[in-house]
């Protein structure tokens, strides 16, 4: 009884601790309170959370992940390199706009990944995922490259993802 209580009063105490440490740490000076306001998101965050629909990680392999890692840091360095050449040569060589990427990975922390990996890679922004996962909005700096650009997304970054995230 006092424990099934005590669960709907605090659904996740490390989630409760970590909101209530990250509150301290943000608000630049420890008050009474602060500390007070940082318990009560403590209680509240917690409760909210553990209402959403949440789909659990299946992790595959690992063995693509250092591969893949060494992959997108080669692709950030590459492209700050071109996208400087692009910002900094004549605007005529510019050609931006929207690509609709097809996803063959349903798994939403594989998307969730991908859609990282495209963002931190200069030059091209995840913008919108469809409701049924299958399509993902990618704003490209350089559209003449479209085509080539959708093949590499899929063959660098997506196939090694699904291997990680079945």
């Amino acid at each position: 009884m006092a424990a099934s209580l005590l669960r709907r009063l605090t659904p996740s105490w490390p989630l409760s601790v970590s909101v209530v440490a990250f509150w301290m740490l943000m608000t630049d000076s420890f008050s009474v309170g602060q500390l007070l306001l940082g318990l009560l998101l403590g209680w509240i965050v917690p409760r909210f959370a553990a209402r959403l629909d949440r789909e659990y990680a299946r992790i595959g392999s690992l063995r693509p992940v250092p591969r893949m890692l060494a992959i997108v840091a080669w692709d950030i360095l590459k492209s700050n390199v071109i996208v400087a050449v692009q910002v900094l040569g004549p605007e005529k060589n510019i050609h931006p706009g929207f690509v609709w990427v097809p996803l063959d990975i349903q798994n939403i922390h594989g998307i969730a990944a991908l859609t990282s990996m495209i963002t931190l890679t200069p030059g091209t922004v995840s913008a919108a995922l469809t409701d049924d996962r299958r399509y993902l909005l990618v704003h490209m700096l350089d559209m003449s490259s479209a085509e080539a650009a959708i093949a590499e997304i899929k063959s660098r970054y997506e196939k090694p993802l699904m291997e990680i995230f079945p």
